[in-house]
């Protein structure tokens, strides 16, 4: 999940990435003067001091093209394979075992060719609702597990998002869908959010602690409406993104900052957008009041993987 904000090529040492984002480039050529080319040229080389980085190629491309007579609608795509691997290597809180899934070649081969089964479908042709909010949490998170699971060992994705030169998993890790190439970004800001329902912010999973848990099995359109009310209501059950003090102060996570339109107008409005998955009755109608106090929680970028849970525990 970017704010808001198969191999692949080389990751860029992320040391230095945050020093310039692509509006700083542009607003730099924008200057037209010596001094402007000057900071620029430092920038990029501040950017690429930690070693030798690669534009995305066709490499970092995921799925396949299928001719258009082959295509289906997404409503026809089967997602029970997908399900079998999250069943296999994610546990109940969402937290992956990658390490044990990077080994097993013949389970990597397997979400391969589940995401082929995704380029499959056919965006254009018609198809319900709940089959295309299922089929895009599905393909966010798919990609997200390849992308992650060709990175491994790693502790964060925010390893490999570089933000001016180099690999960034958001925009450059792509997944063939009939014509398109989607990345991450795409999928999430063009595709999910302009669907119009709030809680896909709770099903899409950005291989982060402080995301909603992956759910251990795919999104289907057939209870696809239990599923995210079930995965909405266990992420504001988790005092580490959801905290109400008895003070009477809420804190929140950060996901209703960054997408601060997808819940509402104004603090109040997304305060009350949240109200009814809250844990407590107490949370439920201070947040429905419309005059709660409420602070942002930290974010939490690490990796949801199992191994480092466990080595955390000994």
């Amino acid at each position: 999940m970017a704010e808001s904000r198969s191999a692949f090529a080389p990751y860029c040492g992320h040391g230095s990435q945050d020093a310039v984002d692509r509006k700083d480039v542009q607003m730099l050529l924008g200057r037209r003067s010596w001094a402007g080319a000057i900071q620029l040229g430092l920038a990029l080389l501040l950017v690429g001091a930690s070693g030798a980085c690669s534009q995305a190629s066709d490499d970092a491309v995921l799925g396949r093209t299928w001719p258009a007579a082959q295509r289906v609608s997404i409503d026809r795509v089967d997602h029970s394979a997908y399900t079998a691997l999250l069943g296999r290597y994610v546990d109940q809180s969402g937290m992956v075992d990658y390490a044990t899934w990077k080994a097993t070649a013949a389970d990597i081969r397997a979400l391969d060719a589940y995401l082929e089964t995704l380029s499959r479908a056919n965006p254009d042709a018609s198809a319900s609702r709940e089959g295309q909010l299922a089929f895009w949490i599905n393909a966010y998170n798919a990609v997200t597990l390849r992308g992650i699971l060709r990175e491994y060992p790693t502790s964060s994705i925010r390893n490999h998002t570089a933000k001016v030169v180099g690999y960034n998993i958001w925009d450059d890790l792509l997944l063939h869908v009939g014509d398109g190439r989607y990345s991450l970004n795409q999928i999430e800001h063009d595709v999910l959010r302009k669907m119009g329902d709030w809680r896909i912010h709770f099903a899409i999973n950005c291989a982060s602690i402080g995301c909603p848990r992956l759910l251990a099995e795919a999104y289907v359109p057939q209870k696809l409406e239990q599923q995210l009310v079930a995965n909405t209501q266990q992420f504001f059950s988790d005092p580490r993104k959801f905290r109400h003090d008895p003070a009477g102060r809420l804190y929140i996570t950060q996901i209703i900052k960054w997408f601060a339109e997808d819940f509402g107008a104004t603090p109040a409005e997304r305060l009350r957008t949240i109200a009814p998955y809250l844990p407590t009755e107490a949370a439920r109608q201070l947040a429905a009041s419309g005059s709660a106090q409420f602070s942002y929680l930290d974010y939490d970028w690490g990796l949801n993987d199992r191994s480092a849970q466990r080595a955390a525990r000994r």
